[in-house]
C-alpha cells in the first residue's frame, strides 16, 4: 500500500512538472503573477528588530521556492512582477506598501526586492536543467549562494544608499549588522526547508532534456 501510495507521489510532481514545462506564455504568465502573489503575502509576515530598519520577512522563503516551481526565467519573471507591480502602486511589500517612495529605488529593503530576481532565476535555472541539483544538499549549497551571495549583493548597498541618504554615517562592519549578520540564522533556517520541501516535490527523472539525465540512475539520496 505504501509502495503504491508512494509511486503515485512520483507520477503526480512529474506531470506536475510536465504540465508546467508544457504550459502557454498567457498562462506562465498567470502562473508567475500567482506566485508573485504569494509572495506578496509572505512580505507580510515580518519580524522588526530595534537596531535595523530591514525586517525579517517569509520573502526570500517564497523566492525560492518560486524558483523550483516555476523554473528559472519564469521564477525571475515572477519576482520582477513583483518588484515592478509593487512600484507601481500595488501593495504588496512588506507592511502592505507600495509606490515609488518605497520601491526597489527608493526603501531600506529596495536592493533586496531586486536580488529576488536573480537569486529565483539561480535556483530554478538549476533545477530546470539539472536533476542532481534537485537532491537535499546540492540545493542546499544553491539556495545559500542564491541568498547569501545574490540577495544581499544587491541589498547591501541599497541599505547603504538608504542610510546615508538620510544622514546616517556608516561603516562597513556597520552595515553588516544593520542588513546582514541579524538574518543569519532565520535565513538558514528557511533555506533548509525549501531544500528539503524541493527534494520531495520535484520529480527524479527528465521532464525537459535535461543535460545529465543519463546519470541519474547511479544517484543516491540525499
Amino acid at each position: 500500500m505504501a509502495v503504491a501510495v508512494w509511486e503515485r507521489y512520483k507520477a503526480a510532481r512529474y506531470d506536475f512538472y510536465r504540465w508546467r514545462y508544457a504550459l502557454s506564455i498567457p498562462k506562465k504568465l498567470l502562473l508567475a503573477f500567482s506566485f508573485a502573489c504569494i509572495v506578496g503575502l509572505l512580505a507580510q509576515a515580518k519580524i522588526y528588530l530595534p537596531w535595523t530598519p530591514v525586517p525579517i520577512t517569509g520573502q526570500t522563503f517564497g523566492v525560492l521556492l518560486g524558483g523550483i516551481l516555476l523554473g528559472g526565467w519564469w521564477g525571475g519573471i515572477s519576482m520582477a512582477i513583483y518588484a515592478a507591480l509593487g512600484t507601481a502602486g500595488l501593495p504588496w511589500f512588506s507592511g502592505w506598501s507600495s509606490g515609488i517612495p518605497v520601491g526597489p529605488a527608493g526603501f531600506a529593503s529596495g536592493g533586496y526586492v531586486i536580488g529576488f530576481i536573480f537569486a529565483a532565476f539561480l535556483v530554478g535555472h538549476f533545477s530546470e536543467k539539472y536533476i542532481g541539483a534537485r537532491r537535499f544538499f546540492p540545493m542546499f549549497a544553491l539556495m545559500l549562494v542564491a541568498n547569501f551571495i545574490i540577495i544581499y549583493a544587491f541589498g547591501l548597498p541599497q541599505l547603504y544608499l538608504y542610510l546615508v541618504s538620510n544622514g546616517q554615517t556608516v561603516g562597513f562592519a556597520q552595515l553588516l549588522a544593520m542588513g546582514f549578520t541579524p538574518f543569519i540564522a532565520g535565513d538558514v533556517t528557511k533555506i533548509v526547508v525549501a531544500a528539503a520541501i524541493t527534494r520531495a516535490i520535484t520529480p527524479k527523472k527528465a521532464y525537459n532534456g535535461e543535460v545529465d539525465k543519463a546519470r541519474r540512475i547511479n544517484w543516491r539520496v540525499p
